[in-house]
């Protein structure tokens, strides 16, 4: 199963919040819409969760096994 992710630096935001995370689809949508909400204030919507899902990323395995 290939891994996503996700880097707030990426997405606009007034607090240069620094948060990234990886895992499967499903896990970091879900883990994107709560932190979203709680150190944001989004709204979660299905809006806000297909913004997610558009922004996600294929994480590149590391070179360090």
């Amino acid at each position: 199963m290939a891994r996503k992710y996700i880097d707030c630096r990426e997405m606009p935001s007034e607090s240069n919040c620094d948060l990234a995370m990886a895992g499967s689809e499903e896990h970091v949508v879900e883990a994107a819409a709560i932190h979203a909400v709680t150190a944001h204030q989004h709204e979660d919507t299905p809006e806000l969760r297909q913004e997610i899902r558009g922004a996600l990323k294929e994480e590149v395995p590391s070179a360090i096994a």
